[in-house]
């Protein structure tokens, strides 16, 4: 933003703000500063200077450029904040320029080592790109279709019932998040230069706005392009890139890596290929992945992770509730929550909340029921969501009767075909309401459902009955103490959509701390949210990235 150089200005009043009345002045022409004002009149660009010029102690008059370069909001009381970082200059002083990222990888030698990428989500492609830049040729394994094509796979969940095994909302080019909502931040900062990752999307296609939102979010109508994008990078610059091949083996002699065979779909071939260095990206949902290595007897570890259901309310009700009446208007967010207890020593906790945004159908298996949320960019569907999920662990699937390192897969599988069954056996999912669903001691069948947006449809059920003990009773608890600390949270036509079930992945596979390979499989390394290492779009990115680094290192595959 530019403060413009013609008449001189009189100093506002009243102010908007007197948090910086006494601020000191900069002492360099060039600096940076933050304001504080109703988010109302930061949209008011006279305002905003004048806060700026305020902040950085300088007479309006005094103020030249100036850019937001970080924008929060503080929504704790009425009425909001805006709270944003700002880069300022004096008249007479220009900021420097920004320049925003290009990526432009050079063209791989003839000779440029191999590096097999097993998935093509947001890990994958993120190692795809690092191979590049390391001198490596990246061979990416995609069991879905292309982004565009992946499209008819959906409709065909959504209006048909019928869910395609290797191409639905997880499996695909650019994994489950292509499909869902697309959030951009990480509790994470210890794995890798978010900036750059965030850099790396704007360079493909991004909205820039995603550099400076405190929380970044792109939307699953945006992504497709980006996905697509990063692709035809990949390939252009000697990559290659198979769709509709799903891995069925990995070969290795002496501990190491050999090979990987692949079924190529359309034709039912199996193609072996030789590699030295394998990432595996899968994701979370591959279980025939998980299998597979257990098969082989590779180490593998169960891990703790979270089951629950979504829970959908009008997103003009949560808007009200976080903005304590205020009119949102153009210049706020649809409004998005976060909710956390303890129910008996177990966590309880709000995920993947989808402000303006709609409930999807997920699963990965035909005989299975499995709901995510998403939003698009704009957020401006009348619906918000959540999941709404209990901490599960070792103690919950072993008084179910499953044990080993597929234990928490096993019990997630019952849950999502119980589900499955209960709704009608198609992908209509079972539902209630939220006050049902808390009714008295044992819950009771709504007798009709609010409109959801849950396209499929939704079917009736006592959920306290359908879900297990060890969930629903966590779950009851835990949404009436939500309910305390927000009792118009407990809205009349607040529904539940069962299952959210895959919230992370129930298995780990293990990678030396340093190497980041197998411990048993030398040329192996585990990746993402699949091998149990991230938890997001951008977490599991910057792994991605990682990895390959280490892999450079530790193969001396690097190109000089």
């Amino acid at each position: 933003m530019t403060n413009s150089t013609g008449k001189a200005h009189r100093k506002r009043k009243p102010r908007a703000n007197h948090a910086f009345q006494d601020r000191k002045r900069l002492d360099s022409p060039l600096g940076q500063v933050e304001v504080r004002l109703p988010a109302s009149l930061a949209a008011q660009h006279e305002i905003l200077a004048q806060e700026v010029a305020d902040a950085a102690g300088w007479l309006l008059d005094e103020l030249g450029d100036f850019r937001v370069v970080r924008k929060n909001l503080d929504a704790r009381r009425r009425p909001v904040k805006a709270v944003w970082t700002v880069d300022v200059a004096q008249q007479g002083h220009v900021l420097p320029a920004i320049e925003f990222p290009i990526w432009n990888a050079a063209p791989l030698s003839s000779e440029a080592p191999e590096v097999i990428i097993v998935g093509a989500g947001p890990a994958g492609l993120f190692a795809a790109l690092e191979c590049l830049e390391q001198g490596l040729r990246p061979i990416i394994i995609e069991r879905g279709a292309a982004v565009r094509q992946r499209r008819r796979d959906l409709v065909r969940i959504t209006q048909d019932h019928q869910v395609n095994p290797d191409s639905n909302y997880c499996f695909g080019e650019g994994g489950a998040g292509t499909y869902s909502d697309g959030k951009l931040y990480t509790r994470s900062h210890k794995r890798g230069d978010i900036r750059s990752a965030l850099e790396c999307l704007v360079a493909f296609g991004a909205d820039p706005a995603i550099l400076v939102d405190a929380h970044p979010h792109i939307g699953t109508n945006k992504l497709p392009g980006i996905i697509q994008s990063m692709r035809e990078a990949i390939v252009n610059a000697g990559g290659e890139v198979h769709f509709g091949c799903r891995m069925v083996d990995v070969l290795e002699t002496a501990g190491s890596v050999k090979a990987i065979q692949w079924l190529e779909l359309s034709t039912g071939r199996t193609v072996e290929r030789a590699c030295e260095a394998m990432v595996l990206a899968t994701g979370h949902s591959a279980r025939d992945v998980f299998l597979l290595m257990h098969g082989k007897g590779w180490k593998l570890e169960a891990k703790p992770f979270a089951i629950g259901v979504r829970v959908e309310h009008p997103q003009s009700l949560i808007d009200q509730v976080q903005y304590h009446g205020e009119e949102r208007g153009d210049w706020l967010p649809p409004a998005s929550y976060k909710l956390v207890c303890q129910v008996d020593g177990r966590g309880v906790h709000s995920f993947c909340m989808c402000p303006g945004g709609i409930i999807a159908p997920c699963a990965t298996e035909q005989e299975q029921i499995v709901t995510n949320g998403w939003s698009p960019s704009k957020r401006d569907n009348p619906y918000a969501n959540s999941g709404m999920v209990v901490q599960i662990d070792h103690e919950i699937w072993e008084q179910a009767g499953f044990h080993g390192p597929l234990g928490g897969l096993d019990f997630q599988r019952m849950v999502e075909q119980a589900c499955w069954a209960a709704a009608g056996k198609t992908q209509r999912a079972p539902a209630q309401r939220l006050l049902d669903f808390l009714a008295g001691d044992e819950g009771r069948v709504s007798r009709d459902l609010p409109v959801c947006s849950y396209v499929p449809g939704v079917v009736s059920v006592n959920l306290r009955e359908l879900l297990p003990a060890s969930i629903a009773k966590p779950l009851v608890e835990g949404l009436r103490a939500f309910g305390r600390k927000m009792p118009e949270f407990l809205h009349p036509d607040a529904i539940l959509v069962a299952p959210e079930s895959r919230t992370s992945s129930p298995v780990r596979i293990p990678r030396d701390s340093d190497t980041l390979e197998h411990p048993e499989v030398s040329g192996f390394y585990p990746c993402g949210e699949g091998g149990g290492y991230a938890g997001g779009i951008l977490s599991a990115a910057l792994d991605g990235t990682r990895v390959v680094q280490k892999l450079a290192l530790k193969h001396s595959l690097k190109q000089v």
